[in-house]
Formats: structure tokens, C-alpha cells, sequence
């Protein structure tokens, strides 16, 4: 044990001496100083075996160490843990042609897919998923008192009332380590819990998105909606049998987007009925239409999986799918056309290539698109490729922007600290509706494809935002540190996230604007309430 121990303090020793770290330094260091007769140490024990000696005071903890032995660095890179759970299997009120119905799956799910596996193994139960993965973060050497919850599997609007309460109050359970009497006093908790929940994230249809939804959704905590939109040509909807229309999609994105959730949106590509130039056409509309612009994007090129009903029109040479080289050209020149606000957080399904009958199977994808626009000389500009990740950063080198945009309901704000290289630190998404204050907002009358009628329908149920500027997220990268951490070299903890906010208030002033709300998580609220905004409602709120 003795010489189990000196073994593992000299390899904590050298890498924390190493003023060269490239993706092998690690291997190099462990090929040198081997375990015993079985061979090297694993990253879990090297993680476990740091934290028990800090622990017992043989050694001192120094974040940069940590950071060299976690186990997918990138899983946290965004600065919070994310943490996915599925809901249990259940129908369905789509019909549409390219989506799966695995037995023992919720509809569009595949019992191969990772986070399906998962979620099959702890029987659906949403505490043994949330403590599976916060075990896992732990064991990996990531700090994970910072989670995103991501609820999917299928569309979650058309899960029963209680099912969705009893759902998420299990999950903060999971987190805060204790049961509660109530859904209501499992966010009270969370709210100083270790793992608070900093966003939480569900999926659903346009169609079940109504103004008592979008209550129930802010009732939960629900901050982040993804939108299965995948067309925007009513007659590709029609063909893959959607259920919906565009100007559904317009209407379902103007009330979300009216009482602050972050949008994000699902586009495919390769749908029934489609041609790559016809979705070159398709995927500018995502940033033409005023009445959509999303804040997040999955593009899923779409992939024939057997028992479909796209399955049997291909059997009978009624739908080709793209070619490789065909799927990769279309997904560069789309991500060179994404504007600064918005991140692109998929470019491919992660769909077992096993599953996939006909269509790309290059998991890879994202790669492959970088290097062809390498080739090109094209540049993406999301927000997911110009991140500061693992990047020292110092806030005197960063400078605050301010990207400004119209929607069909209000005048956002775009405000990011990025370096000289356009490498983004943190940032902010404010929102001045339209209806308010339309004059000193700079905003025109027209409402585009759709309209601002949105605001109206969900001010008598939430009145507590009637007429506040919004203030939809704010968020810092780099390498996620624990709550009250300080930083050494990462964009966390820098004091980004309160200048994003004083840059905020002097602009929804400047506006015209009396009074400024925040779509809060539940465990931010004490964040913004030290910044002097107070409960009310399902919002916090501040007089400026």
C-alpha cells in the first residue's frame, strides 16, 4: 500500500511539474511510473487517489492538477455539468415518417443510443439517472455543483401533469441528497443544494405549445425549450408528416421567446422531399424570418432507421439520401451563414451506426465539416466554435460587444466579453419587447413572418413581466469552477457575469425600460437576488 501510494504521489508530482501538456503528456508520465505488475493507473484512480491524499493533507490541491487528470475535460469545458435524464417510454402524438418507435424506448429514441442505454439501466427512474451521472462527474475529477438538467425523450408536453411535477421534484432530490413533501420545497432546497441546478432544459412539438404550457413550463423551472421545428417548407412538413405548420413554429417560438426561455431549435436536413439546394434555402430562413432566429441549433441530418415509414419509401426507391460528400458540403456552407448568437450544439445524431440503414453514418461529422471549410476558407461564427474552453483568460484583455437584432416580438441584445481574437468568454441575452416600449427600443411596427401578438397572450398569467425588459441568460465559459471558487487564469468567477448585468441595466434604462426581469434557474436565484432582484412570481425582478 505503502508503495502503492509513493508510486501515485510522484505521478500527481510530474504532472503537476510539466510545463509542457499536450493530449499524450499523461500516457508519457504513466508509461514511466507503472501501477504494479497489472500495468498503469486508470484516470479514476489517479482522480480518486488525488482527492483522498488532499484529503488527508499529504498533498495540496491545485485546480491545474485536476484539470490534467479529468476524463473528457470537454464535458465541463462549457463551464456546467451537464446531466441528461428520459422520461419513460410513452406514445406519442406525432406521426412523423423518419422517427423511430422502439419497443421499451420513448418514441424517436434507439436502445443503442448512449444516453438511452442509460436511462434504460436505472429502469427510466429520474433520481438513479441524476445520481448516476453526478457519481460519474465525480469519478471523471469534474466539479458538478453546477448542473444543467436535460429532460428528453419525445415530446415532454404530452406527458400527464403529475408525471412531469413528480419528474423534476425526483431529479432535485437527486441533487439536493434529500426527498421532499413537494415539488415546491425540492427547489427550495435546490437553491443551496451542493448541486444546484443552474438550467433546465425540455423538449417538445410546436404545436403543444400554448400560453398554460409555457405557465406550467416557468412553474417547473424550465429555462431552455428545444423545439423539434426540423423543416421550414410547409409542403417538407406536410411530406414527413410533422403534424404542424411554419407559422405554427412562428407562433410557438414568439411565446416562448416572449416570457425569456432560451430557444433551441431542431433543423434536418435530407428530409422526404428535399434536395441539398432546396435546404441551403431552407436554413436561411432560420436567420431571415424575424419571427424564428433561435438561440441554439442541433442540425440531424436525417438518417433511415428500419420499421420507419421513410424506410419503406426507400425500399421502393422513393427516397434517396445524401452522400457523404453531398451532407458534408451542405453542413459547411449552412454553418458558415450562423450569426454570432447562436450555438451550434450538434451537427449529427448520436445514432449507433449499427442503427442506421441508409444515410451518413460519419459520427465524425462535425470534423469532417471543419476541415472542408478549412479547405474553402469559410469561418462558422457560432458560439460553440469560438468558446475560450481551457483558455487563460484575463479580464483586462477581454472587450464587451454588443450584437443587436430584431425579432417579430422584440429587440435583443447580444452582449459578449470576447478576447482580440473573437474567442468568447461569457455573455448575455437581453430582450426588449416589443409591445412596451416599441419607440425608444429602435423596434418598427412590422412583425415579419408572424407577429407580437405572443406577449399579450401570457402578460394576464404572468403579469409579473409586463412591460420589464428580460434578461433571458446569462452564461460564462471555460472550465466549470465550484460555486465561490476564485479563478486562476479561467473566465469563471472573473466578475463577467455581474458586468454583463450592469451593461444590461443601462441599456433596458436607456430604452426606457422601469424595470428588469430574469428568467432565473432555481439554483441562481440566490446569485441575482445578491444583485438586488427580488422574487416575484415566477420571475426575479429588479426596479432600475
Amino acid at each position: 500500500m505503502l508503495r502503492f501510494q509513493a508510486v501515485l504521489v510522484t505521478i500527481l508530482d510530474a504532472v503537476r511539474r510539466s510545463d509542457k501538456w499536450d493530449g499524450d503528456a499523461l500516457g508519457r508520465i504513466l508509461a514511466q511510473h507503472p501501477r504494479d505488475s497489472k500495468g498503469l493507473f486508470s484516470k479514476i484512480e489517479l482522480v480518486t487517489g488525488y482527492e483522498q491524499l488532499v484529503a488527508a493533507g499529504a498533498l495540496p490541491f491545485e485546480r491545474r492538477v485536476m484539470h490534467r487528470l479529468q476524463m473528457k475535460p470537454i464535458r465541463t469545458s462549457s463551464g456546467v455539468a451537464p446531466v441528461t435524464v428520459l422520461t419513460e417510454p410513452a406514445g406519442c402524438p406525432g406521426r412523423c415518417i423518419f422517427c423511430p418507435d422502439a419497443e421499451g424506448m420513448p418514441k424517436s429514441y434507439l436502445p443503442n443510443e448512449p444516453g438511452a442505454r442509460r436511462a434504460a439501466e436505472c429502469k427510466f427512474d429520474p433520481y438513479l439517472q441524476v445520481q448516476t451521472r453526478l457519481a460519474t462527474f465525480a469519478a471523471m475529477g469534474h466539479t458538478a455543483d453546477k448542473v444543467e438538467l436535460l429532460i428528453l425523450g419525445g415530446t415532454w408536453s404530452a406527458y400527464s401533469r403529475r408525471y412531469r411535477e413528480e419528474f423534476v421534484k425526483r431529479c432535485l432530490e437527486a441533487m439536493n441528497g434529500a426527498e421532499s413533501a413537494t415539488l415546491l420545497d425540492a427547489q427550495q432546497r435546490n437553491e443551496t443544494s451542493y448541486h444546484r441546478n443552474v438550467g433546465l432544459v425540455i423538449e417538445t412539438r410546436p404545436d403543444w405549445v400554448t400560453p398554460a404550457e409555457v405557465y406550467h413550463l416557468r412553474q417547473l423551472g424550465v429555462t431552455k425549450v428545444q423545439l423539434g421545428v426540423q423543416s421550414l417548407d410547409d409542403r417538407i412538413l406536410e411530406l414527413n408528416g410533422r403534424g404542424h405548420t411554419v407559422e405554427t413554429v412562428r407562433r410557438a417560438v414568439g411565446l416562448l421567446r416572449s416570457v425569456g426561455f432560451k430557444l433551441h431549435l431542431h433543423w434536418m436536413p435530407n428530409l422526404h422531399g428535399a434536395t441539398p439546394e432546396s435546404d441551403r434555402k431552407d436554413f436561411a430562413r432560420l436567420w431571415d424570418d424575424p419571427g424564428l432566429r433561435p438561440d441554439e441549433l442541433k442540425i440531424y441530418p436525417c438518417s433511415i432507421i428500419k420499421h420507419t415509414a421513410l424506410y419503406a419509401l426507400w425500399e421502393h426507391g422513393e427516397f434517396r439520401p445524401y452522400a457523404d460528400e453531398e451532407l458534408v458540403d451542405l453542413v459547411a456552407d449552412c454553418k458558415a451563414t450562423i450569426p454570432r448568437y447562436c450555438r451550434v450544439n450538434r451537427v449529427f445524431r448520436d445514432i449507433p451506426a449499427d442503427d442506421i440503414v441508409a444515410g451518413s453514418k460519419r459520427s465524425n461529422l462535425r470534423q469532417l465539416v471543419q476541415e472542408r471549410m478549412k479547405e474553402r476558407g469559410q469561418v462558422c461564427q457560432c458560439m460553440r466554435c469560438r468558446e475560450v474552453r481551457d483558455l487563460v483568460v484575463e479580464e483586462i484583455d477581454l472587450r464587451l460587444l454588443d450584437h443587436a437584432y430584431e425579432t417579430s416580438g422584440s429587440l435583443e441584445h447580444f452582449l459578449s466579453y470576447e478576447t482580440a481574437e473573437g474567442k468568447l468568454a461569457g455573455f448575455l441575452r437581453l430582450s426588449l419587447p416589443a409591445l412596451a416600449h416599441r419607440d425608444a427600443s429602435g423596434l418598427s411596427n412590422r412583425s415579419g413572418s408572424g407577429n407580437v401578438e405572443p406577449a399579450h397572450a401570457v402578460w394576464s398569467i404572468l403579469p409579473e413581466i409586463r412591460n420589464a425588459a428580460m434578461i433571458r441568460e446569462v452564461h460564462v465559459y471555460g472550465p466549470a469552477l465550484g460555486i465561490g471558487a476564485a479563478s486562476a487564469g479561467e473566465a469563471q468567477h472573473l466578475g463577467l457575469g455581474q458586468g454583463l448585468i450592469a451593461e444590461a441595466t443601462s441599456l433596458a434604462r436607456s430604452a426606457g425600460f422601469a424595470r428588469l426581469a430574469v428568467i432565473s434557474a432555481i439554483g441562481t436565484r440566490r446569485y441575482y437576488e445578491r444583485l438586488g432582484f427580488e422574487p416575484q412570481g415566477l420571475y426575479l425582478v429588479k426596479e432600475i
